[in-house]
């Protein structure tokens, strides 16, 4: 991918959230909306070491990205997010990547009309 992992949630993240404000979460695409949880999710890891502080921010983030990506056909979110909440924080940062970059891949096929 052309640039990091960690700055890519940061950054798609920031247009997501903007987008909600604007339109509502029921509004945006499924894409858009896992982006959001994910996003979430990496807050609370990045900034308090646990997902408690994404419950706090979004409490249906885990729930909602095992759902969409199961629809939208992303195994690996699939995996990680159908883990128990304290399975998903150990293993968080070994599966960021992989996450991210099936995430990545379904967002440029979406743009491209794949």
């Amino acid at each position: 991918m052309e640039d990091d992992n960690e700055t890519w949630i940061i950054d798609a993240g920031d247009v997501v959230i903007e987008r909600r404000a604007e339109v509502g979460m029921a509004a945006l695409q499924p894409l858009e909306q896992l982006i959001y949880c994910l996003w979430v999710a990496d807050y609370g890891m990045r900034n308090a070491g646990d997902l408690e502080a994404a419950a706090d921010l979004y409490a249906p983030f885990q729930e909602e990205v095992e759902g969409l990506s199961k629809d939208l056909g992303l195994p690996l979110a699939h995996a990680a997010f159908e883990l128990s909440r304290s399975e998903l924080e150990r293993q968080y940062f070994e599966l960021f990547e992989g996450i991210c970059n099936e995430i990545r891949t379904a967002q440029s096929a979406k743009m491209f009309g794949e």
